[in-house]
């Protein structure tokens, strides 16, 4: 397995403490054969080669659903994922008087389902190759900046544009190695898909926001889709005759389920991992970045409470929002904290510096050691540019400020071939451009929105000098005596607004950039007046990514023949594309005197109820659990049903829904989080405090059966006795 250096006896220390099944990696498909000896040692029952078969089983039924990862469970179409990857979809088919975050949402019947959240997809991966050489293959080495940005970015949406002329499909061309290499995923796009069963938030999210990220966890995240396509088994968007998809291959559900030590992979689409960012970006995010943002969330969460009451229904369209914040903000902070316990710069710095005396041990490898050197630069600048965007980026961000700024985007968009258009805004995106302007009906409150603005303005005005944007100021009428946001005249832009109509949204993707710019609407104005900025912006972001992709794949190579020369394996950091990662059920001992046992059990849902939210059980749960109603999910050890377990598991962002699998294949649960402890990992593997966190198979079986009455869907997936 491959390591990322780290130095001293106390990193050795902790290393010869933890088991030795610590696995490090998230694998591509591609890199199984060669990890074919290590798995089988593991204890893997199937062959490796299986694994890097994207059409064969058990890969063949792992999905993304765009952010979070899925899996196909039954040959009618069935998808199970997170709680948390459907709460936007039962908070949009939520109101009121059908409050589905509390209640939970169960279909009776397939004609009972009904549509998730707008633009919601369901990719099935279909197709992985190698296309390095039609990317970068010919462009000259003094080809930089922009010019080198602009030649890559063509000849992906060629690439892309060739590949999606099979219809029904939505390919992409990802970069690997910093863009040593360039991949073409080919992915079924299924457009009709539909909410099955989510138990509610007393269940699904049980412990809340203080149990997020935390050991002993309890609680039940899981959720159910359906994948629905044309009578002639095509992708189609939602229509009453539409029928379940067929997938070729769908996971089996395992009841026996997995013991301390038993052998686990994961399957699914890890987001992003920074394991080979260089010291100045480490510096920058956890030194300003991270602890800015926190400062800044933490008052966000309190504006948005304080402006939408518990219950109502703009407290609903806000409860996937503060989800969210609350979610990345408790992650933040356990990243700095993690940083700090395995003394993350200073890890990175012996990293450097020993690949430094590698490359300068040898006068063939100068050339990494100028682009190691570009690359710090690049860095640096990155950092600046950072700084100055970001309370710009806050002061802009009124959700219907965001429609008129992709309006306005899309109309200079069209004045182009689509070719030429910017990713996002060709005709392949302007569904989901659609979808949104409908969702937003659901996630949009304008006295709430007001609250984030002035908070957001608030802070935009008390930044340094240099970091304020003359267009936004006089846009907005802010001059050297404002102080605050109450000086400025906000309502003007909410009062009369034609934004707030999804009609109106949506027909004006089709405006011309002279009709929006001769509209009265503020929000329209005020994206138009800051057009000229934003694209300064993107500018300059895209010349340092050009100047970057000349340099980052030398410092990617060097990385890797340096650990090669270590008899070490690098894989790529994550990019929300199909990986593996694999290891064992443990518990752990993240710092002295503390120890986790590998899984938490019923009785642990009792022990926490309050009654009150977010330790809220069901009483027909309570219920169950007190008479020891444990059905054909008991495992023997426990003496009772497991709720959650722990693996060495290497996961990230992206992994959430992921299937747990055993050596067999086998369904045995999801991934959903990991402990605080192991946030840190996007940035360096610590085998000691790395550990995920699972929903075991055994308690969703028992959720369904017993307390939600879903015997139908049990029916339906084969659980393996």
């Amino acid at each position: 397995m491959k390591k990322l250096f780290t130095a001293g006896a106390a990193a050795l220390a902790i290393v010869a403490a933890v088991p030795v099944a610590a696995v490090e990696g998230m694998y591509t498909p591609e890199q199984f054969p060669e990890l074919s000896k290590k798995l089988k040692k593991a204890g893997l029952k199937i062959k490796a080669d299986q694994l890097s078969d994207l059409t064969d089983f058990p890969m063949g039924a792992v999905v993304s659903l765009g952010g979070c990862s899925a899996s196909f469970v039954s040959p009618e179409g069935l998808v199970v994922t997170n709680h948390h990857c459907v709460r936007g979809s039962i908070q949009y088919n939520a109101t009121e008087e059908h409050n589905y975050l509390e209640d939970g949402f169960l279909a009776a019947d397939k004609t009972s389902e009904v549509p998730a959240a707008p633009g919601s997809r369901i990719y099935v991966t279909t197709g992985f190759s190698d296309v390095t050489a039609q990317v970068t293959g010919d462009i000259a080495d003094d080809v930089d900046g922009r010019e080198r940005y602009d030649l890559i970015d063509s000849r992906m949406k060629a690439i892309t544009a060739e590949c999606e002329k099979t219809e029904g499909y939505r390919c992409q061309v990802s970069e690997f190695f910093g863009g040593l290499e360039y991949k073409l995923i080919k992915r079924m796009e299924i457009k009709d898909v539909r909410l099955v069963y989510a138990p509610g938030d007393s269940i699904g999210k049980y412990g809340g926001d203080i149990d997020n990220w935390m050991w002993p966890r309890h609680t039940g995240d899981f959720g159910f889709y359906r994948a629905y396509v044309s009578p002639d088994g095509k992708p189609a968007e939602y229509s009453t005759d539409n029928v379940p998809y067929q997938p070729e291959h769908f996971l089996n559900v395992s009841v026996k389920g997995l013991e301390e030590g038993d052998f686990v992979m994961v399957a699914g689409y890890p987001g992003r991992t920074s394991r080979y960012k260089r010291l100045i970006e480490v510096e920058h995010t956890f030194n300003w970045f991270y602890p800015t943002t926190i400062a800044l969330w933490e008052e966000w969460i309190d504006t948005i409470e304080a402006a939408s009451p518990a219950g109502s229904d703009m407290r609903i369209k806000y409860e996937s929002r503060l989800a969210g914040i609350n979610n990345y903000l408790k992650n933040y902070g356990g990243q700095i904290d993690g940083a700090r316990k395995v003394d993350l710069t200073g890890s990175r710095a012996r990293r450097e510096a020993a690949l430094n005396a590698w490359v300068a041990a040898d006068k063939s490898r100068d050339h990494f050691a100028a682009a190691i050197a570009r690359t710090d630069a690049i860095a640096a600048e990155n950092a600046a540019l950072s700084q100055k965007e970001f309370w710009y980026e806050y002061a802009t961000r009124p959700q219907l400020l965001a429609v008129a700024k992709d309006l306005y985007r899309l109309a200079k968009e069209h004045e182009k071939p689509d070719v030429e258009r910017e990713t996002g805004f060709q005709l392949r995106d302007e569904t989901f451009i659609r979808n949104w302007l409908e969702s937003i009906d659901r996630r949009y409150d304008p006295v709430v929105d007001k609250a984030e603005w002035t908070l957001f303005l608030n802070h935009y005005l008390k930044a340094p000098v240099a970091q304020r944007v003359p267009a936004l100021d006089k846009a907005l009428g802010i001059n050297a005596t404002t102080t605050s946001a109450a000086d400025l005249d906000l309502d003007r832009f909410y009062d009369n607004t034609v934004l707030s109509s999804v009609a109106t949204r949506q027909s004006l993707m089709s405006a011309t950039v002279e009709q929006l710019e001769n509209m009265d609407d503020g929000f329209i104005q005020l994206a138009v007046a800051l057009y000229d900025t934003n694209m300064a912006f993107e500018n300059a972001v895209k010349e340092l990514e050009g100047e970057s992709a000349a340099v980052r794949p030398d410092y990617m190579a060097a990385i890797i023949n340096w650990q090669k020369a270590q008899g070490d394996v690098t894989y790529p950091d994550a990019n929300s594309t199909l990986r593996i990662s694999y290891g064992h059920v443990t518990g752990g001992s993240p710092q002295d005197g503390l120890e986790y046992l590998p899984f938490t059990t019923l009785e642990g849902i009792t022990a926490k109820d309050t009654g009150m939210e977010p330790f809220n059980s069901p009483q027909r749960q309570l219920d169950l659990i007190d008479a020891k109603d444990y059905g054909s999910y008991r495992m023997k050890s426990l003496k009772s049903v497991p709720v959650n377990f722990l693996s060495d598991l290497d996961i990230t962002g992206g992994n959430s829904g992921s299937a747990t699998l055993n050596a067999r294949g086998e369904l045995v649960g999801l991934v959903f989080d990991g402990t605080l402890e192991s946030v840190n990992s996007d940035w360096l593997f610590d085998p000691r405090t790395v550990r995920a966190i699972h929903v075991d198979s055994r308690y969703m079986l028992w959720v369904m059966e017993k307390v939600d009455n879903a015997q139908h869907l049990i029916d339906e997936m084969t659980v393996l006795q």
